[in-house]
């Protein structure tokens, strides 16, 4: 089987380095496959998922809050502007973090503005949707 090097890195530090089979992340325009022997690309990714597939059939999931995406012939570089593993969710902060996101864009906060606040809403809804996934991914 061949595999793609992968490398997911943050501002804050390397996320993930590592052997897939398949790396797949949310676009601007939709979600992308990434194979080994993918053709060259650069594009930006949204606030979203990056699901990595391993070369043991398993699954790494991480929630990016946008970035960009680079494919070269042997390595899927992920350069994040927010990157963490869906394990390392801290679910509270996340749900407190979208509800005042929420209410500043209801026009109640007075802590960040309207686009602040959308990207900020669009960050912790990609965290809680990994989190889903990875309840869903333990339950079978």
């Amino acid at each position: 089987m061949t595999t793609i090097r992968c490398d997911i890195v943050s501002a804050e530090a390397e996320i993930f380095h590592g052997e897939a089979t398949l790396v797949v992340a949310t676009g601007e325009l939709g979600e992308l496959g990434i194979a080994p022997r993918h053709a060259p690309l650069i594009t930006r990714l949204k606030a979203g998922k990056v699901v990595v597939t391993q070369a043991d059939g398993s699954q790494l999931d991480f929630a990016i809050g946008g970035g960009i995406l680079e494919v070269q012939p042997q390595v899927v570089t992920i350069l994040a502007d927010t990157a963490i593993r869906a394990d390392d969710i801290d679910e509270a902060a996340v749900k407190a973090a979208k509800e005042e996101a929420e209410r500043v864009l209801a026009g109640r906060g007075e802590a960040m503005d309207v686009a602040e606040a959308q990207q900020k809403l669009a960050e912790v809804t990609a965290q809680l949707q990994a989190l889903e996934r990875l309840r869903k991914n333990l339950k079978h």
